[in-house]
């Protein structure tokens, strides 16, 4: 670890830590595991050892051992054993930018060797394929040869006001891949003029920059904005809340931008979505790049409400303080029993509740709710919203 590693802001950070213990309360991969090493608190603790004993002089006066390189590995897997929930940053008494600390020390472990490997792998799907899951980039929009009735366009034009940006897990995942299904069908009954980037669209990016390969982030950002602003569009729509929040923080700011729960909240106050009753009792999980990363907590709330019929109850943890199902931060492919781990303690929560289905806004929400669900035979439906709005649908 270097001291130069992290900037001066990400240092007083460290230093301010009270120590308060109240992260390690919120952190679903300590109640996951039990082991507080995996907390804010505890990643803070190594890593203050850790450059303690690589900074001279205080490792001279102290007479501290430098890290081994096997200390410096076994700290670098437990760091990627985070799903960047944000949770301790929301309770953070002290406003900690604890993500951004996560990432910057993410970033350096990558530049020193100590990730885990199959971060190489994350790069390299990227690098040569431009999706997470090494697929043929050509593919991209191959699922709408699956819907019942697809356009002979493909949802390809050459332009339109809105692009429609599917995200790795929608484009590839066949349990995801009912998401934009759904939601062109819904664009389709509301007369939005929207097209699809088909093979011109790469990933947003943002798996680079959970897995400390933030530098290769401005080539997916150059090749997305051109290709959008071909297109003539005006409006960018996401149903991944990843995609949405990394455009938004991350991309110049040269279009209006919109998750797909946001937009859906326009049409059906404007009356352009059709809906009739619904019978069912739902409860609400929010994603925690869409809620905790960009506030966004009551358009999901609003469309649901608008479903006649439907009744929505709380889970206990909501809003800011919801649970996290273990799909983000790469987490899933680095540590899946420990994702499993947490999915389940979502699950069982939504289960609580009494709902027949939870309903979620984010493609990896639904595959690791889902998943969990079926292994284990739990009698709860996941759905995302656009799927809900989709079967509420009149005609």
């Amino acid at each position: 670890m270097r001291q130069t590693a992290f900037p001066l802001a990400r240092r007083l950070d460290m230093a301010a830590c009270a120590s308060c213990r109240l992260c390690v309360d919120v952190c679903p991969a300590v109640a996951a595991t039990r082991d507080g090493s995996l907390s804010a608190l505890g990643r803070m603790k190594g890593l203050r050892d850790l450059l303690r004993r690589r900074g001279g002089l205080w490792r001279r006066l102290l007479r501290l051992p430098e890290p081994t390189p096997e200390e410096l590995k076994a700290f670098g897997a437990s760091v990627f054993r985070c799903s960047l929930c944000g949770g301790c940053q929301e309770v953070c008494p002290l406003g900690i930018q604890l993500k951004e600390l996560w990432l910057s020390l993410r970033e350096e472990l990558v530049r020193t060797g100590n990730n885990p490997k199959k971060i190489e792998m994350i790069r390299d799907n990227l690098e040569e394929s431009r999706n997470v899951f090494a697929e043929d980039n050509a593919e991209r929009a191959d699922w709408v040869d699956d819907m019942r009735d697809p356009p002979d366009d493909g949802f390809q034009k050459d332009t339109a006001e809105v692009v429609f940006f599917t995200g790795c897990v929608g484009a590839y995942f066949p349990l995801a891949q009912k998401i934009p299904v759904a939601l062109c069908e819904i664009f389709q009954a509301s007369g939005v003029d929207f097209t699809l980037l088909g093979a011109d669209e790469w990933c947003c990016g943002f798996p680079l920059v959970g897995a400390g390969l933030g530098e290769g982030l401005p080539a997916f950002i150059e090749h997305n904005v051109a290709a959008v602003a071909a297109k003539g569009a005006r409006q960018v729509v996401f149903t991944c809340p990843s995609c949405y929040q990394i455009w938004r923080e991350a991309y110049p700011q040269r279009f209006e931008l919109y998750h797909a729960s946001q937009f859906l909240t326009d049409l059906v106050a404007a009356g352009k979505v059709p809906l009739k009753p619904l019978e069912m009792t739902v409860t609400y999980h929010d994603p925690c790049d869409l809620g905790r990363g960009a506030r966004v907590f009551d358009a999901p709330r609003d469309v649901l409400r608008a479903i006649p019929g439907l009744t929505l109850v709380e889970m206990g943890h909501n809003r800011e303080n919801c649970l996290c199902c273990g799909g983000g931060g790469n987490l899933e492919m680095l540590d899946a029993e420990l994702s499993a781990a947490m999915a389940k303690r979502k699950v069982e929560e939504a289960v609580a509740t009494g709902a027949q289905a939870v309903v979620t806004t984010c493609q990896q929400c639904v595959r690791t709710m889902t998943t969990y669900a079926r292994r284990n035979k739990v009698a709860i439906e996941v759905l995302d919203l656009t799927q809900l709005v989709r079967r509420a649908l009149a005609g």
